[in-house]
């Protein structure tokens, strides 16, 4: 009996903590962050690098008209806790996200606004998933008549609030870091 007492005094402080760890997580979703004295060159070059280190790819890139988009970025799954875009609709379908900033002077202050598009991919109907033999372990291959890949499309699924506020959240701090680093000459 003391043991089962024991073990329930030891598990209490897990729950606990795992209740905690479990409730709905609030932030404030941002779509557009407003810095002052910020050159339109030097944030495009954090906004590169902060997307780079996210694993995104840049498609096009217009310093002067302060435009950046992304190349679709596969979603990650759950396992690729090294992804900031995990999420659990990834493992069920195949998400992809498209990244889009635009860098605007608004009176003093230099604005982005960002807007990251979610899309899943929807196939036809699949009857042929065929087996290949490779060494010791069978491949499965997605073989596709002509009809059915002509039907195989992205649908929009809206966008992605948080990873948007992600995004914001790292270009304003890496911004914030170069201002306050002293100018050396």
């Amino acid at each position: 009996m003391n043991k089962v007492k024991s073990l329930l005094l030891l598990a209490y402080p897990m729950f606990l903590l795992l209740a905690g760890c479990a409730g709905t997580q609030r932030y404030e979703a941002l779509d557009q962050v407003c810095l002052p004295d910020t050159p339109k060159a030097e944030a495009m070059q954090i906004a590169k690098d902060v997307l780079g280190k996210m694993h995104f790819t840049i498609d096009k890139a217009d310093t002067e008209q302060g435009f950046l988009r992304t190349i679709p970025l596969p979603g990650a799954h759950l396992f690729e806790l090294w992804r900031s875009d995990h999420s659990a609709e990834a493992n069920l379908h195949s998400i992809r996200r498209i990244v889009e900033l635009n860098i605007s002077q608004q009176a003093e202050k230099l604005c982005i606004d960002c807007d990251v598009k979610v899309q899943r991919l929807s196939l036809p109907e699949l009857r042929d998933i065929g087996h290949e033999a490779q060494g010791t372990r069978p491949i499965q291959k997605l073989n596709l008549s002509p009809v059915q890949k002509k039907d195989m499309a992205w649908l929009d699924l809206g966008k992605d609030p948080g990873l948007e506020t992600k995004i914001l959240k790292r270009i304003s701090s890496m911004l914030d870091a170069r201002r306050s680093l002293p100018d050396i000459e």
